[in-house]
């Protein structure tokens, strides 16, 4: 088992840090490998809807993006953390997310997903919503926890004396842990499940 862990803070000791860092802890006592990304504070630009990746297969960017895609493509899991930036994620995260999720062809079906936010007070809430809605349109499951998968904290550390986040925290890597073991041996006793052909619709009249 292994889980990527993108780290979307600018701050590379904030306290998106420390929340990545303790279910890290879980992970690692649960024999899955880890590796954390910190791309926050990278030059990532957006995607431009140029169309190229459907005929490259990649980005025609070439960045951090495309040297994540193999990482993705191999990961069992992947957590996607953020601070609140106005009730909404870290835009350099955004951009290296939709233009990741956009430019990999590869079926990420049952691949376990979990957000994590970050925040003084509030906005948790609603990016929490954002950051899920890329794996829920990639047909990934999503882990959950306790609570809505946040913890709180305005200055670097200030997250170490959120216990319950922390506690939230673990129990997300727990249940992270338990999904993906689950999942992997349910491909083998029954495979992926049946995919129909896409069908596109457009709402112009």
């Amino acid at each position: 088992m292994k889980v990527l862990m993108i780290n979307g803070s600018p701050r590379a000791n904030g306290n998106t840090s420390i929340a990545l860092k303790e279910m890290e802890k879980v992970f690692a006592a649960e024999g899955v490998e880890t590796e954390i990304l910190q791309i926050g504070n990278q030059d990532i630009r957006g995607c431009v809807a140029c169309g190229a990746c459907m005929q490259k297969g990649a980005c025609v960017f070439y960045d951090l993006v495309n040297e994540t895609a193999p990482k993705f493509e191999a990961c069992d899991g992947l957590v996607v953390a953020s601070p609140v930036y106005y009730a909404s994620a870290n835009a350099t995260l955004t951009a290296f997310l939709t233009r990741l999720f956009y430019s990999t062809h590869f079926d990420k079906t049952m691949k376990v997903g979990a957000s994590v936010v970050c925040a003084r007070r509030g906005g948790l809430s609603s990016t929490f919503d954002e950051l899920n809605k890329f794996f829920t349109i990639s047909g990934m499951p999503v882990a959950s926890s306790q609570y809505w998968n946040s913890i709180h904290g305005r200055e670097a550390g200030q997250a170490v004396q959120d216990e319950e986040g922390l506690q939230t925290m673990r129990t997300l890597a727990r249940n992270m842990t338990f999904l993906m073991k689950s999942i992997a041996l349910g491909k083998e006793a029954y495979g992926l499940p049946e995919k129909e052909a896409p069908v596109r619709t457009s709402f112009i009249r």
